[in-house]
């Protein structure tokens, strides 16, 4: 096997690990609704396991998919900012997870972590990994939010000190709305393209980030599930939900990527949340929970005094 082959194998034999680890702990944690698996064949090659949870006790619709899609033609998705590699083969794998829960004191969270190589006969094949995850709030709790960001930093510190405010300011750049002017919600980590200090050390920082999606996340399931929420506040998240919609369609570099592809399309969306509406015009009450949001957190914070 070569070292290229050798190095996809180690990858997706984690993946698909990690997709195991997050779905049982999610089912734990959820305690009513059960993961269903749609494996999955690309004609052009390659495949996946989708995995939906829908209608649970906490989650009303949670997806964990894991891919791993091949071919002769890198999709024009991941050659517009690497023109270099258009004409060569590729292998594309990873995990991919969005968890949109019934109370709107619990935020939605995405996160993805993910493996290509691009190869062409007579050169050294290109290799990269890239993968991160955010926090999508509706009604935030600042406590909620540092602990989200510190957990975040504490992956990636032991690989640089570098790492968090790079990678926090690149999902601050990267989840963010141009035409509404905001962010998607309170970041996180977001990179791509990561190489340079060698496959292992790529390799453990990914491999860290995926493994810190979880401490970073069931802490806020446990706290917040059970509060108390009105009618009005849940339609402001329904609201606010139409916000994850627009950029995931207009700007998700992974979503293009998965359709560009040819991957499967049900797979691809079910990052969209289950219910959601659009309201002409909408202005949070001044004064209000909802104005709090888009005034501190719908804007890049250093949550942890780090300066980026």
């Amino acid at each position: 096997m070569s070292q290229p082959q050798q190095h996809l194998s180690a990858v997706q034999q984690f993946l698909q690990q990690l997709q195991d680890a997050i779905c049982q702990a999610l089912q734990q944690a959820d305690g009513k609704g059960h993961f269903v698996e749609d494996a999955w064949q690309r004609p052009e090659g390659g495949g996946g396991r989708s995995r939906v949870l829908t209608n649970g006790a906490v989650f009303e619709q949670a997806g964990v998919n894991y891919s791993h899609v091949f071919g002769g033609q890198m999709p024009a998705s991941a050659t517009a900012h690497r023109p270099e590699l258009a004409g060569r083969s590729f292998h594309a794998c990873g995990v991919s997870l969005v968890l949109h829960p019934h109370n709107p004191h619990l935020p939605t969270t995405h996160a993805n972590v993910r493996f290509f190589i691009a190869e062409k006969e007579g050169e050294a094949p290109v290799w990269w990994f890239g993968g991160g995850f955010d926090l999508t709030p509706y009604y935030p709790y600042e406590e909620d939010v540092v602990h989200w960001h510190q957990t975040a930093k504490a992956a990636v510190d032991p690989f640089g000190a570098e790492y968090y405010p790079a990678y926090k300011k690149w999902c601050d750049d990267y989840f963010y709305l141009k035409h509404r002017g905001e962010t998607r919600g309170v970041g996180g980590l977001f990179f791509d393209d990561l190489n340079a200090a060698g496959f292992a050390h790529s390799f453990g920082l990914m491999r860290a980030v995926g493994e810190a999606f979880l401490p970073a996340y069931l802490p806020l399931v446990q706290k917040r599930k059970d509060t108390p929420f009105t009618e009005q506040q849940r339609q402001f998240q329904l609201y606010r939900r139409g916000r994850y919609v627009e950029f995931n369609l207009v700007y998700d570099r992974g979503t293009l990527f998965g359709l560009q592809s040819g991957g499967r399309t049900e797979s691809i969306l079910m990052s969209m949340p289950p219910l959601v509406r659009w309201q002409y015009g909408y202005q949070p009450e001044p004064g209000s929970a909802e104005a709090l949001l888009y005034q501190r957190y719908l804007k890049p914070q250093d949550w942890l005094g780090v300066s980026n």
